[in-house]
């Protein structure tokens, strides 16, 4: 399997359908009227296609097991067709159009079953996806990328080691090309030194330069950390979820993200973010609330221009 451990959770559906065919409308009376010698077709079919729904990834070897938080089967009877629609949601990492598939498909196979010893001439006409939202597919998600596109990004290494040039940067240079292959436009990363001064002037040259300003590095505990007290009052609106999100995110992956310390949020028009120095919390970061916090400019050419 794929591995999807860098993923978050969200509300994830899916629609699928099928259509099974029969050869005349005496078929549908009988299911209708539930004269079928196999018995309720139609409450057999639903209870299997349940069933199968949860049992997907013990079918289909490359799909997660994941939590199945609402299904639902519907039928709609034709002259000489059942149409069935199946529902499911989650809220995980990955979506559940197999799922949904999976169970309509069983759905289909056990009408087809039951319906066989009174209907020689039964066909399963075909099984589709009608829908899936969530994740990658989602309009949303298609926004945030239309929106990164139209933005421009500065990245600031903190760090007196690299301003020294006795480390490599790797964090910010991490950083940059996660920005870059969202769509950003991103300038060159500049690297400061630990200094408060040295953070805060790079902030009030950068910020009305560009719409995003990440600063790397400087979030932890150690006395040489000051990111966080350099840019918190030069900011002129937090977002305090911003971070609960990342180090909440971190926390399900390392036991000491709680300890990171950065802050979010705007000065003016510029979003402003401060992540760990390290590359995969930086890393961990960008996954955490990427791209969903570029929304932020949604919000505010909403209000601005509303």
């Amino acid at each position: 399997m794929i591995n999807i451990t860098h993923k978050s959770n969200t509300l994830r559906k899916a629609i699928a359908e099928a259509v099974v065919k029969v050869s005349s409308p005496t078929t549908i009376d009988a299911v209708r009227n539930r004269a079928v010698p196999k018995g309720d077709v139609l409450e057999f079919a639903r209870v299997a296609g349940l069933f199968a729904v949860k049992k997907t990834a013990d079918m289909v070897p490359d799909c997660h097991p994941m939590p199945v938080e609402y299904t639902s089967v519907g039928y709609e009877l034709g002259d000489c067709e059942i149409r069935i629609r199946m529902e499911v949601h989650t809220v995980y990492k990955t979506g559940v159009e197999v799922e949904a598939m999976h169970g309509v498909s069983v759905v289909a196979l056990t009408l087809y079953d039951m319906l066989k010893p009174i209907d020689k001439h039964i066909e399963i006409a075909h099984i589709r996806l009608v829908s899936k939202t969530g994740g990658k597919s989602d309009a949303q998600k298609s926004t945030l990328h239309q929106i990164c596109a139209q933005k421009s990004a500065q990245v600031v290494v903190c760090s007196d080691s690299v301003f020294r040039g006795d480390a490599e940067d790797k964090a910010g240079a991490m950083v940059a090309e996660r920005l870059k292959s969202a769509g950003l436009d991103v300038a060159s990363v500049v690297v400061v030194p630990d200094e408060i001064a040295n953070i805060q002037s790079c902030l009030l040259e950068h910020a009305p330069k560009v719409d995003v300003l990440l600063f790397v590095g400087g979030t932890g505990l150690s006395h040489r950390d000051v990111t966080p007290e350099a840019v918190r009052p030069l900011l002129t609106r937090e977002i305090e979820g911003v971070m609960e999100t990342a180090r909440h995110y971190g926390q399900d992956r390392m036991p000491f993200a709680m300890l990171s310390r950065g802050v979010a949020g705007m000065v003016n028009d510029t979003l402003v973010m401060t992540l760990p120095g390290s590359t995969k919390g930086a890393q961990e970061t960008l996954d955490a609330v990427f791209p969903a916090v570029m929304h932020v400019f949604a919000v505010k050419d909403g209000q601005k221009h509303g």
